[in-house]
């Protein structure tokens, strides 16, 4: 409940501002035996977040038992208690029953409406807690509470679903109409076949379901984003032995509500316009309801007609399927291999798969958790004759239809991709004779690999006798000649368009890669500092005896030429004593190298997230480092001849010297900025989950004040030795950000120290630094200081600092989205599509 609170004091400190209702108030939050609330009067939670008592909805003047937010309109409703049984007047009165139970009575004093559960005494206390929960605690116990009773609305710590001991399946149930709190005609809740799918229904009849939960997201709802914006959670069901869903405290300023006409929303509380605003709602194109083209019918929303028989399908009904009634469906073509009739002899051809991209899968699949790969899952349905088709998901595994396909979506973007299974013939002649060519073409090319391995090895003593002489020679610095030629190579080839002047390696030293392999012992395992987040880093030595870090461009890696020239300008042009220093380079066939200085202590985090050596950090070292941090980025964003933003600032790309001064490192991924520009956007968004910030991983805007917000968590870490991305508060499910807020906002900075440091620090610093790492990690980008207010901030520990908004996002996170990640947003946040590759 205390986690609940923090959050919420946000997301109603806005609600305050609106006019509070004109009914008076017990202002307090339980009722005991005796007790009793009339009409006008509300019981309000001991935080003031939620509100109980009687309202009218709409243009009704019946009178119902309601939860609504605390000084908000009574449109908010989230919980009804009479919802059959309404008040007729203002005379009606809610109790503790001579049983116990809590009762709503008529002007008669009828009981109308009960709790009904089994009470052992009529000494109970009914509480209305800051959760939005209504409980009834009977004899130390509680015997009944709201949150397994909901009507419309799902609020967190909820955990309504089904009861795998007795299938029991608790349902969210829409209102009869706007102005009627009657059980409507629409409930949502989990899949009974257990098939962890959400689904709405009509009646009984399936009117839109989620697709199954992959730890991230429901595959069937395109385009959403990961538990890092939603909060969704699965519930451990094979130890509760209930499935449910459950999404954080902190996501308090997030509603889901199933409207009276069957319609799942997503609302989220906008501060500024002081209202809700629809995030996400289904369903509402034609598509997104259930079935609609028929079995074996894919639904394409932007086609006309909207529906079309899969590959190999044909209509059932080809006058019904004409006139857009597509009911019926569509039927097999040509049978399949092991269903045909084989006596006449002839010998069939093999069934195949034809591949269908980016779909909602079908409903009704069977889970092999077991199979653990694609090709698996392919076999499986091969051997299987009643197997219609296949597909691997990730997080999910293997799938497998043996019924037929209902609920096809074609998806404009995102989606799964399914292996339908059709008769030999129906597959596409030409992808045939493209997979023998290919298969000769394999063969050839390991013939020809072969050959000239064993050309190789007879010619092996031959080619050592040369690379001893060459090495013999110390060859270092390529000659004038040679270096004009890779210059002139090289400068054409890592022009940077639209982002500046031109770079190019002639102004560096130009390294040979034979010095470069005599330099690393041939990139000995021995001399292998890590893997940075293109490539791995070598220590070597050159032959005057000064050592390097070597940072070898991996071929599988991600960075291309763009990032790599990237890299080379940048630093070139950039000199700061709180950034890493480039000596030089080596572009030689295939090979992309850069060559630092060598540091000694190597990266912050090989210190501050190991538990043998973050004791070596003392408090005064952290500060300097974080000092250092700060005046590295001012230098990149205001002082350099380019300004500069990094985009990825985390722990593992500050190094160290031997004096542990910090230094910036890995530009691969900077970008420049003209003089004028303020913000700018991507396609392609870089970076670390936990470091990102909200506009830049949501909607791929970018700024200087994206590396602030990185900047905001690195301090946070350095102070805490706590790694944001991994760190979960084992009492409040806060992640480090979250923790941070709580310690700052109790007044309580110490406790977020890092314990093996905590008695040689100055509170007042540690006051300050957690004070302007809040600053830099709020939500909005305009909130954020720029890195200038920052240095003065940390260095003259200014006492007028502002007070920091608290962190939205500040709720626990799993360890898959602190990888590494590739985004392609559209327009808004809503319409967010995140691919998470591996970590860097």
């Amino acid at each position: 409940m205390g986690s609940y609170h923090g959050t919420s004091v946000l997301l109603l400190s806005s609600l305050f501002c609106l006019c509070s209702l004109s009914l008076p108030s017990l202002a307090k939050d339980t009722l005991t035996r005796g007790q009793a609330i009339s009409d006008g009067e509300t019981l309000i939670s001991a935080s003031e977040i939620f509100e109980l008592g009687f309202f009218s909805p709409g243009s009704s003047k019946n009178r119902y038992v309601g939860i609504w937010y605390y000084n908000f309109s009574t449109d908010t409703v989230l919980w009804v208690a009479n919802r059959e049984t309404p008040v007729p007047d203002h005379s009606g009165t809610l109790a503790v029953g001579q049983d116990g139970n809590l009762v709503v009575l008529n002007g008669t004093q009828s009981v109308i409406w009960s709790s009904n559960a089994s009470t052992s005494s009529n000494e109970s206390v009914v509480q209305l807690t800051d959760s939005g929960n209504l409980v009834l605690n009977n004899t130390g116990s509680i015997v009944w509470q709201s949150f397994d009773h909901p009507t419309d609305t799902y609020l967190p710590g909820m955990k309504v679903g089904l009861d795998l001991q007795t299938n029991v399946n608790q349902l969210f149930t829409s209102w009869k109409s706007k102005d009627d709190p009657a059980v409507g005609n629409f409930s949502m809740g989990v899949d009974p076949k257990r098939s962890t799918q959400i689904f709405i229904w009509e009646g009984t009849k399936p009117r839109w379901r989620s697709g199954r939960w992959n730890g991230q997201v429901f595959i069937g709802i395109q385009k959403m984003v990961p538990t890092y914006i939603y909060g969704f959670k699965l519930s451990n069901f094979e130890q509760e032995q209930k499935m449910y869903f459950y999404y954080n405290a902190f996501n308090s300023s997030h509603r889901y509500v199933l409207t009276w006409d069957g319609i799942e929303e997503h609302l989220i509380w906008n501060g500024t316009k002081l209202d809700w605003y629809e995030f996400w709602a289904q369903p509402i194109t034609e598509c997104e309801f259930y079935n609609k083209c028929g079995d074996y019918g894919g639904c394409t929303d932007e086609n006309t007609p909207i529906c079309s028989c899969l590959k190999g399908f044909v209509p059932a009904v080809d006058s019904e399927w004409n006139s857009g009634n597509w009911t019926n469906g569509c039927v097999r073509r040509t049978p399949l291999q092991c269903e045909r009739n084989s006596t006449n002899g002839e010998n069939a051809e093999a069934d195949g798969f034809w591949k269908l991209q980016g779909v909602k899968l079908p409903d009704m699949s069977d889970w092999y958790s077991d199979v653990v790969d694609e090709n698996g899952c392919r076999t499986t349905c091969l051997s299987n004759c009643s197997c219609k088709a296949y597909a691997y998901v990730t997080g999910i595994n293997c799938l497998i239809w043996g019924v037929d396909l209902v609920d096809i979506h074609v998806f404009s973007s995102g989606g799964n991709d399914m292996y339908l299974r059709l008769a030999g013939s129906e597959l596409d002649k030409k992808k045939k004779l493209a997979g023998y060519v290919i298969a000769i073409i394999i063969v050839l090319t390991v013939a020809f690999v072969l050959g000239c391995i064993y050309l190789l090895w007879k010619c092996k003593r031959r080619i050592r006798e040369v690379f001893k002489r060459r090495k013999s020679q110390g060859v270092g610095i390529v000659d004038q000649s040679s270096r004009r030629e890779a210059s002139v190579e090289f400068s054409g080839a890592t022009r940077i368009a639209d982002e500046g002047k031109d770079g190019e390696c002639q102004e560096l030293p130009l390294l040979s890669f034979d010095s470069i392999l005599g330099a690393t012992g041939d990139f000995s395992a021995l001399n292998l500092l890590g893997e940075g987040g293109f490539g791995p880093v070598y220590k070597g030595k050159l032959p005057g005896g000064q050592e390097i870090a070597v940072k070898r461009l991996s071929r599988s890696s991600g960075q291309g030429m763009e990032e790599f020239k990237n890299e080379v300008i940048l630093i070139a042009k950039l000199q700061h004593r709180n950034l890493v220093k480039l000596l030089g380079c080596c572009i030689e066939r295939e090979e992309k190298i850069l060559i630092y200085e060598y540091m000694r202590n190597r990266s912050l985090d090989a210190f501050l997230f190991d538990s043998r050596k973050k004791g070596l950090l003392d408090w005064k070292m952290r500060y300097n480092i974080i000092e250092g941090i700060a005046r590295g980025l001012l230098y990149l964003h205001r002082d350099s001849r380019l300004r500069v933003i990094h985009r990825d600032l985390k722990a593992s790309n500050i190094l160290l010297d031997e004096e542990m001064n910090p230094k910036i490192s890995d530009f691969g991924m900077a970008r420049i900025f003209g003089n004028d520009d303020n913000e700018t956007n991507t396609k392609r968004v870089v970076g670390t989950y936990g470091y990102m910030s909200p506009e830049y991983a949501m909607n791929g805007v970018f700024s200087v004040k994206s590396d602030v917000y990185s900047f905001g968590v690195l301090l946070l870490e350095i102070v805490s030795g706590k790694k944001n991305s991994t760190y979960h508060h084992p009492e409040f499910s806060l992640n480090l950000l979250g923790y941070a807020w709580k310690t700052w906002n109790e007044d309580n900075v110490m406790e977020f120290v890092d314990p093996s440091i905590r008695d040689s620090c100055s509170q007042s610093e540690v006051w300050r630094c957690i004070n302007v790492g809040l600053l830099c990690v709020q939500d909005r980008a305009n909130d954020r200081p720029t890195m200038s207010s920052v240095v003065i901030m940390l260095e003259r520990g200014t006492a007028a600092n502002p007070p920091p908004r608290q962190p939205t996002f500040a709720a626990e996170r799993t360890s898959s989205e602190t990888e590494s990640s590739t985004v392609d947003p559209k327009a808004n946040s809503a319409n967010l599509t995140i691919t998470l590759l591996s970590g860097r």
